[in-house]
């Protein structure tokens, strides 16, 4: 963790250090200036395809209704 900005704290991401802005609400307690912080993602499929059904439906009764 770099330093904060406002409500925000600054993360150099990577090897690249790419600069990434978090919300400071969103960080561990404890966490402060040259804190080494842990990130871990995963893909959720899943829930990905359930997101896409449900715009998809969305969308079809918009059209429905305009029709």
């Amino acid at each position: 963790m770099d330093r904060f900005v406002g409500d925000y704290a600054v993360l150099l991401w990577g090897k690249g250090e790419i600069k990434v802005n978090l919300p400071q609400e969103l960080l561990p307690p404890g966490t402060r200036e040259g804190s080494i912080l842990r990130v871990s993602m995963e893909l959720d499929e899943k829930s990905g395809e359930e997101q896409r059904d449900k715009i998809a439906n969305l969308l079809q009764r918009l059209k429905e209704k305009n029709n």
